[in-house]
C-alpha cells in the first residue's frame, strides 16, 4: 500500500496527504503548494510521507 501511495504523491499529492494524514494542516499545507506549483506539492507530498510512516501519522 506504501507503494500505491507514493505512485499517487507522484499523479495527484493531495490525495496522497489525505489518503495517509486526512484533512489536517498537511493536506490543506499540501494543496496550497499544489495549487501554486505542481512540482512542490509533489515534493512535499513525498517528503512528508517518507518522514511520518502511516503507523505514526495518525499519532499527531
Amino acid at each position: 500500500m506504501e507503494y500505491v501511495r507514493l505512485l499517487i504523491a507522484f499523479i495527484l499529492p493531495p490525495v496522497a496527504v489525505f489518503m495517509q494524514f486526512g484533512i489536517g494542516k498537511h493536506f490543506w499545507i499540501n494543496l496550497v503548494l499544489t495549487l501554486l506549483g505542481f512540482v512542490p506539492g509533489m515534493l512535499h507530498a513525498v517528503y512528508i510521507m517518507a518522514a511520518r510512516p502511516p503507523g505514526l501519522a495518525r499519532l499527531r
